[in-house]
């Protein structure tokens, strides 16, 4: 199995807060985590500055375009940062936990 973490940027801790929720009861995460940052960028010919929150998504290759799909659906930015990268190798019983985490056939009690 392929693993990945997808690196993406929201305007407030609410919106962060309502991705992860729906991306961990979608089942097509494992963990998303959460930090506070400063972005300087470029956008629509201005150098700016925004406070944002960083999210780091855990999960497999194939939930990706799902992951995607989501993020896009319930974000407010018109191009909002969704970059995939690859998990070349790792703690194999971390990496399977996500495998585990994010099995939707996995039936909850």
């Amino acid at each position: 199995m392929a693993y990945c973490i997808i690196l993406s940027t929201c305007a407030s801790q609410k919106e962060a807060d309502k991705i992860a929720a729906l991306l961990l009861e979608q089942r097509i995460a494992s963990c998303v985590q959460m930090k506070p940052i400063i972005s300087h960028y470029h956008w629509k010919g201005n150098i700016s500055r925004s406070k944002e929150i960083h999210l780091l998504i855990k999960t497999t290759d194939s939930h990706y375009s799902h992951v995607e799909s989501l993020i896009r659906e319930n974000h407010s930015y018109e191009v909002p940062e969704i970059v995939k990268l690859p998990i070349s190798d790792g703690f194999e019983e971390y990496l399977s936990w996500i495998s585990r985490e994010t099995d939707t056939k996995e039936i909850r009690s």
